[in-house]
């Protein structure tokens, strides 16, 4: 347990839970159940049981009951991907997509990607919103069209310099249509390469694939964008090469004239006239070196950088990471107002497109998308790390008592569960034992990755990598 000097802060009603916990008899299994689960900030209780037998014989192997737990409960991690929410599951989760990513641009055969798909055209890519009014911000060494020369982290950067005459109604139609402006430039895009190779649309799907992976992020002004790799396979995906024609400057023409012909019609409601939703003119492609190897972007970064978008949300630009129910509730949670007027317009404008679900996805400024999503092709999914993990720990957990591997020949074994929902999350005292733990893993991590990067470079005597 965290010793009592980071106790010190902490209100009465917390302390007070804190020590009813230390002298609780089952304390240290509390503690190996929250370690368990990461720290996690919100853990799900199951209360249940598993018999495990031999099929030919019926003799039980093993038992497990949550009777004998510490309130009759097991908890397990929330798996919420969302920093706001859970920091320790949204770690596993922007791990997760770091390794999705990286395997379909280095390869990884355990994650369904040869290590040849390094040599195929591959590009990143990033769509973004059009202007929807003027916005403070930072224009390189210029200042602001305010005049004042903005700090990174200064609060009014993202905001209207005329909220009067903003856009909200274009800004949270636009985010609420994203997903649909996406599809569409995935069916341009090919269209696109299949003129520029001269061939039919048949004959050039045929003769290659086109994979992505992307995630969806927030500027600070409140309009969704997406980041992309974009890369070319050949016909039977990752694991045959693209032909000859499939080139680095085709595809990255390809997605330029694809994004142009993009066109998202809305059709008037009320007051609100009819729209035509496009991308905006920043549109950035970039080719993805190889580790390094003089391009403007590696991808290692390229891996980092979406793997940390997956975890965030439109919590980022100042609002909350809930559904809101009314207009009153803003001023409640203190919303700023620049994120309260988009909130605001996604309320006003639900009746007049209630297929859109504005109100529900209010708190996401319209957007309703998912916001990490990939091609069937580009490598392995989620829902398979998540299961490699799972196998992993169902390893171990065999292997500390005693019981074959279900998988092994002749493995004879039969497990039976019955589980049911008892309920989430801390007590107070749990809360803040669970925060303790958690950083104590971060700070673990930090340390072991610090280790491994002081470690010289392989091949090269240690008394070399010093002196460098």
């Amino acid at each position: 347990m965290t010793d009592s000097a980071s106790m010190a802060g902490l209100d009465p009603a917390t302390l007070a839970d804190v020590l009813r916990l230390a002298g609780s008899p089952g304390f240290d299994r509390i503690q190996d159940q929250i370690r368990r689960t990461g720290g996690c900030t919100d853990p799900i209780h199951l209360q249940g049981t598993t018999v495990t037998r031999d099929k030919v014989t019926g003799q039980v192997l093993h038992t497990y009951s949550t009777d004998t737990e510490p309130g009759g409960r097991l908890r397990i991690a929330c798996g919420n991907r969302r920093a706001s929410r859970c920091p320790s599951c949204a770690w596993t989760y922007a791990g997760d997509t770091y390794h999705l990513i990286r395997a379909g641009l280095v390869g990884d055969p355990a994650k369904g990607t040869p290590h040849t798909i390094r040599d195929h055209p591959r590009v990143f890519a990033t769509l973004t919103a059009p202007s929807f009014g003027p916005v403070h911000n930072r224009p390189g060494n210029r200042p602001c069209r305010c005049g004042t020369r903005h700090t990174e982290d200064a609060s009014e950067l993202g905001t209207p310099l005329a909220p009067a005459t903003y856009d909200y109604v274009g800004a949270v139609l636009w985010n609420n249509h994203a997903s649909d402006l996406w599809r569409y430039f995935t069916i341009y895009l090919r269209r696109e390469i299949a003129r520029r190779a001269g061939l039919t649309q048949t004959a050039a799907r045929e003769a290659s694939r086109v994979s992505f992976g992307k995630v969806a992020e927030y500027q600070k002004r409140g309009a969704v964008h997406f980041h992309a790799v974009i890369r070319f396979d050949g016909p039977d995906g990752p694991d045959s090469p693209p032909p000859a024609w499939a080139t680095l400057d085709l595809l990255t023409d390809a997605i330029r004239s694809a994004a142009a012909r993009v066109v998202v019609d809305v059709d008037p409601a009320g007051e609100q006239p009819a729209r035509s939703l496009r991308w905006g003119t920043q549109l950035d492609v970039q080719p993805i070196g190889a580790f390094g190897d003089g391009e403007e972007i590696t991808e290692q970064a390229v891996a980092s950088y979406v793997a940390k978008y997956a975890t965030k949300a439109a919590e980022t630009t100042g609002t909350v990471d809930r559904r809101v129910g009314n207009k009153e509730a803003l001023i409640i949670l203190d919303v700023p107002e620049h994120p309260r007027r988009l909130i605001e317009a996604c309320l006003d404008l639900h009746p007049l497109y209630p297929d859109r679900k504005l109100r529900d996805w209010a708190h996401m400024l319209g957007f309703r998308g998912h916001f990490s999503t990939k091609s069937r092709g580009y490598s392995t999914t989620l829902a398979a790390l998540r299961q490699t993990r799972a196998d992993y720990r169902a390893a171990q957990q065999r292997e500390a008592l005693g019981l074959p591997d279900p998988e092994a020949l002749g493995a004879t074994t039969l497990t039976l569960a019955r589980w049911s929902y008892a309920g989430h999350g801390h007590s107070p005292g749990e809360s803040w034992l669970a925060s303790s733990i958690r950083r104590d893993i971060e700070l673990n991590r930090e340390t072991a990755r610090e280790a491994l990067l002081d470690q010289p470079a392989p091949h090269q005597p240690a008394t070399e990598g010093a002196a460098a």
